[in-house]
Order: structure tokens, then sequence, then C-alpha cells
């Protein structure tokens, strides 16, 4: 399942002295398109939702001050309690950098938990 691209625009802050960005960033940009595209899908209750369980990043080519890009996510695999997602770096249809990670559906107890029905059916659209 694709996610819907995430514009982004690199600004001063983003990057490091010599106006590349700083690896750190690409995690922080990537959990706010994740973040974009969750608000619609995670619910409110007694669940706390997806967090990350693990994390690899793949920088290809680095991003500079003023690039403006999008962060294109799909959904490779989904189990009974996480979900494995790829997000791509893209500019002028060249992908600098992949982040590759799962995320674990968990409760209030930060125990793994069932994605619920209600969750999946929207992911499954």
């Amino acid at each position: 399942m694709r996610l819907t691209p995430f514009p982004f625009s690199i600004a001063y802050a983003d990057t490091d002295a010599g106006g590349i960005v700083y690896h750190g960033r690409y995690l922080e940009i990537a959990e706010r398109a994740r973040m974009s595209w969750l608000r619609g899908v995670t619910r409110a209750g007694d669940d706390i939702g997806f967090v990350i369980r693990e994390l690899n990043i793949k920088y290809i080519r680095p991003l500079c001050l003023g690039d403006e890009f999008t962060v294109d996510g799909a959904i490779i695999k989904i189990g009974p309690v996480s979900m494995d997602m790829e997000q791509k770096f893209v500019k002028d249809g060249v992908v600098y950098a992949i982040l590759t990670l799962t995320a674990v559906y968990i409760d209030k107890n930060m125990r793994p938990k069932r994605i619920p029905d209600q969750i999946l059916n929207i992911i499954n659209k």
C-alpha cells in the first residue's frame, strides 16, 4: 500500500555547517511523514498505537539547504501486531535515502497487541 507523498523543504536548521542535511534530521522528517499519514489511521482509546521497533537508513546522496523533495512511503508487510514500512526521500525522481522500519502496535502497558480490525480496514483500503 502506497502512502500519500509528504512534501518537505530543507531549511538552514536542518543542515550542518556545510549546508548538508544532518543525518539525524532524516529520522525526524520521516517521523513527520508517518505521523501525517497515521493521523487518519490511529484511534483514541486505551492503546498507545504504533511505535518503532527496528529502523534502518541507507543514505544514497546528500540533500542540501533549499532542496525540495517528497517522502514517498509504502507499507511492505502487515502482520498481526506489526507492519513493515519503507520511506524514500525523492527529489526530481531521484532517491536520496531509503528508510525501512518495523512498527509494532502496543497497548497502554507497553505490550504488543493485535492491530485492531478497524485500523487494518483503513490500512488495507
